[in-house]
């Protein structure tokens, strides 16, 4: 009795179709909706009880918005993060999205040789620049900075062990510094990353004291490379202690084991320029110290595309790029375009023009006029405002210890709580990203565009209509 009762239950479920009539307004492609719903019916088919009709519908509409709400698209950075890595990273600059639309909507000379007519060399133009800009012999580009340091450590040691003879001593072991061995974003550890290759870590000194004689006592016939990882993403202070990269160079030379430095962030100017005090080396530094190559983030510091890029000796550049795994590792048409535009702006000394690089150089009286002009121009709606003065930072890793005075809209509604404002703002078009601290929704204007502010006050008002 009660299966038959289930089963008629189930047939009162509407149709794929009946259910679709009543779901409009969705700008997405009709299969990626109906595949939806029908793994929604059929979550509710399971159930013991069917909801209303009306019921079902709005549950859909939720699962409809939460499915939209995941396609990329642009928001408002209010965090005062300029790096962010949950947003993208570094803001591509004009130049580049004005690159990428002339090239990447239409055909190339990607590989093409325009003066013989030949099959041409992908990245050239962008490989002898780089190596100009860095100080460095040669240079390649791979998707990633981890990419970077997994082809770099396969080649100096599981590719070569596999080349020697079986009797011969392989080198597969990367010596470094116990207190370099970080954790990047999405748990992801420079450790597990280098072990991947089928190398074998050699660990070398504490967490917090390492010496050259740690490294020398650490170099034997297994050595394939000794790696010196930046530690970008945190400082250490105390007792602490830790080699030059020129005592390593030196070291590694007497060896004849190749030095790689991987900076990971990707400043290439001095990071006095933008009034900060901490400095970040730059890879002109490292390899002037003796480092044989070093690797970089292109989305970080650089302020171009997510890109991996190794600079320094010739004769490794050029072996690294006849590995096997560079081809699967190598870069598109339109992370070469992007990163092409964006040393252009490097070389000829246009670094403003660089929005993760601008930001960072915003004066503070240029954010609070801002700041004021979009209190005036909100000042009807139930919300107390106030203009403070906040401390951003520059992210994605890089430069943990410094910071950048800057100004904040701080917004206090009438009708919500802080956290259900940010949501709201979180749902407009573009969503606007801040934070809640003390009480107080916050937005941090040296993220936000100027380009921005209008659109910024249109979100605002729409967040302070309250529900009929």
């Amino acid at each position: 009795m009660r299966e038959r009762v289930k089963r008629r239950s189930r047939r009162e479920i509407p149709a794929v179709n009946k259910v679709l009539e009543a779901l409009t307004d969705y700008d997405l492609p009709r299969p990626l909706v109906v595949d939806l719903v029908r793994r929604e019916l059929s979550r509710i088919r399971s159930n013991s009880e069917i909801p209303e009709f009306e019921s079902m519908v709005e549950r859909l509409h939720r699962s409809l918005e939460l499915f939209r709400a995941s396609r990329l698209q642009p928001l408002i950075n209010g965090t005062g993060i300029v790096i962010h890595t949950n947003f993208g990273r570094a803001p591509l600059a004009h130049e580049a999205i004005r690159a990428l639309t002339e090239i990447g909507s239409g055909y190339s000379n990607l590989e093409y040789d325009l003066a013989t007519g030949d099959r041409g060399h992908r990245g050239e133009y962008i490989e002898n620049a780089l190596a100009l800009l860095c100080g460095g012999e040669a240079a390649v580009v791979v998707n990633n900075c981890a990419a970077a340091l997994v082809l770099i450590v396969r080649h100096f040691t599981t590719r070569n062990a596999q080349r020697r003879t079986p009797n011969a001593q392989h080198r597969t072991d990367v010596v470094i510094s116990r207190g370099e061995l970080v954790q990047i974003g999405g748990g992801f550890r420079i450790g597990e990353i280098i072990e991947a290759t089928g190398a074998t870590l050699s660990e070398v000194g504490a967490t917090n004291k390492t010496t050259i004689d740690d490294y020398i006592g650490a170099i034997g016939p297994r050595s394939g490379m000794i790696l010196k990882v930046h530690r970008s993403n945190f400082f250490m202070r105390g007792f602490v202690e830790s080699p030059s990269a020129a005592a390593i160079a030196a070291l590694a030379r007497r060896k004849r084991i190749p030095f790689v430095e991987d900076l990971g962030s990707g400043a290439v100017l001095p990071t006095e320029q933008f009034g900060i005090a901490e400095h970040e080396p730059t890879p002109a530094e490292a390899l002037k110290a003796g480092a044989d190559l070093v690797c970089f983030s292109g989305d970080k510091l650089f302020g171009g595309p997510q890109a991996g890029i190794i600079v320094g000796k010739k004769r490794f550049v050029t072996a690294l790029k006849r590995e096997p795994l560079f081809r699967a590792l190598r870069c598109d048409k339109l992370c070469f375009t992007t990163l092409q535009a964006t040393i252009d702006l490097h070389l000829s000394q246009a670094t403003t023009e660089i929005p993760a690089i601008g930001l960072l150089q915003v004066a503070e009286d240029e954010l609070r006029n801002r700041a004021a002009a979009i209190k005036s121009r909100l000042s009807d709606l139930p919300l107390q405002i106030a203009i403070g003065r906040s401390t951003a930072r520059v992210g994605g890793g890089t430069l943990p210890k410094s910071t950048m005075v800057s100004v904040t809209i701080e917004i206090v509604p009438r009708h919500f709580s802080p956290a259900a404002f940010a949501a709201r703002l979180r749902c407009s078009a573009p969503p606007v990203i801040g934070y809640v601290a003390n009480d107080r929704f916050k937005l941090d204007l040296r993220t936000i565009f100027p380009n921005q502010d209008s659109v910024l006050v249109d979100a605002i008002r729409g967040a302070c209509a309250v529900p009929s």
